[in-house]
């Protein structure tokens, strides 16, 4: 069974999301996005929480399913912010549990440390390691996972507040850490410059604050499993199953490069270390990228494949693409339209972006859009980096590429 899997989400209860963030519009573009399973989100926040027990069902297999029968797995954030090691920590947390019986028990064992009910991702101020202890004493197949491991504001390896390996933010907890998420700024190659990371499974997940397909499903998880919470237990711990993962390109990240958002500063490692990090025109620190970060901690050059790696995709939404191709925003009524144009042919937008014929692309849409679909699928376009907050660029038109080339 191939499942496509969207590990983690958010549901309207956290800050800065859709308010039409609900499991019907969920499950709705979803399936027009390809995918076939997702996290539910924020099993932390009681409205949310009554909201999953009221319109998923459980048949004791951990994997949940909709009215319609759409899958979905419970699934949550965590906030730790604390001290450790003599410097303050803030470090994003994903939990994956089996059923409501068990989120019950989760949730009263957070509540004697604090609210849940003012966010979908709740703030704690205990340590990461205590974190592990707590979720373990109540079931050992609840799944601790850092979220978007590399952001440097709330990442296990972030430039801001985090560590330099999954062992010195665990501990002794760390042999209950089996997989950590990249994030939009990191892919596997990028990660598998570094050697203590060949024992973590690298998942990829959206972290999706609306529902729309331009977000929604922009990074996943292909598995080659059953609908059974023990095998995708077994596929994050063993790659047992782990077929591969869609990634957004690195650089379309908002923290792939160094910089400075206020001045409109954005640099490669190479170039920020040059100036020791700090902005030329304001003189303030700039915000150190993951593409650093990776540099500094690397012991492996470019290039280098682990033994027993799961393969993966770079790839551009494909409301992205149109968006990019047409110059009209990714919203619009113009994208949406050729955007359903496509996804009526072909089934789904994972059909269009990976399986479409080029010949048949070039009768349904225009030949510019088509050609860029075929060089989105070959890997083929280049990026304006992202930096200190701000998504990168994808270039799709040929002198925009050559002036951003010279700028460079």
């Amino acid at each position: 069974m191939k499942l496509i899997a969207d590990l983690q989400i958010h549901s309207r209860f956290s800050r800065a999301t859709s308010s039409s963030l609900n499991l019907s519009n969920l499950e709705k573009y979803a399936k027009i996005k390809g995918l076939n399973l997702l996290g539910t989100g924020d099993f932390t926040h009681p409205k949310w929480l009554a909201e999953l027990k009221n319109e998923l069902k459980e048949d004791g297999s951990g994997i949940l399913t909709s009215k319609t029968g759409f899958h979905f797995v419970l699934q949550g954030e965590l906030s730790n912010i604390y001290t450790q090691d003599g410097k303050a920590r803030r470090i994003h947390t994903l939990l994956l549990a089996r059923n409501f019986e068990i989120i019950e028990q989760i949730n009263a064992a957070l509540l004697k440390k604090g609210r849940l009910d003012y966010d979908g991702r709740p703030i704690f101020g205990f340590s990461c390691i205590e974190l592990v202890e707590m979720m373990k004493e109540i079931d050992d197949e609840i799944e601790v996972i850092p979220a978007h491991a590399w952001t440097p504001w709330y990442g296990l390896f972030g430039s801001m507040s985090g560590f330099d390996s999954v062992e010195e933010c665990f501990k002794e907890k760390s042999k209950h850490i089996y997989a950590i998420e990249t994030g939009l700024s990191s892919d596997p190659a990028m990660n598998w410059r570094i050697s203590s990371l060949d024992k973590y499974t690298l998942l990829s997940s959206s972290d999706a604050h609306s529902f729309w397909p331009w977000r929604l499903g922009r990074e996943c998880n292909i598995f080659n499993i059953d609908w059974n919470y023990d095998e995708l237990l077994q596929a994050i711990r063993n790659r047992k199953g782990f077929v591969e993962t869609i990634e957004m390109w690195p650089h379309e990240g908002k923290y792939h490069y160094t910089g400075h958002r206020n001045c409109d500063v954005c640099l490669s490692p190479k170039d920020a270390l040059k100036i020791k990090n700090i902005c030329p025109k304001c003189r303030r620190p700039l915000t150190v990228g993951v593409a650093q970060r990776v540099e500094i901690l690397a012991d492996r050059s470019e290039g280098f494949v682990p033994k027993n790696a799961v393969p993966f995709k770079n790839l551009i939404p494909l409301s992205e693409v149109i968006a990019g191709t047409t110059g009209h925003a990714v919203s619009s009524k113009q994208v949406w339209e050729e955007y359903y144009r496509l996804i009526n042919e072909f089934g789904n937008e994972f059909e269009v972006l990976f399986e479409a014929d080029e010949n048949k692309l070039k009768k349904i849409t225009s030949e510019k859009i088509a050609d860029n679909i075929i060089k989105n699928r070959n890997q083929k376009i280049p990026f304006k980096p992202g930096y200190d907050g701000v998504y990168g660029v994808p270039i799709f038109d040929e002198k925009e590429e050559i002036k951003n080339k010279e700028e460079n």
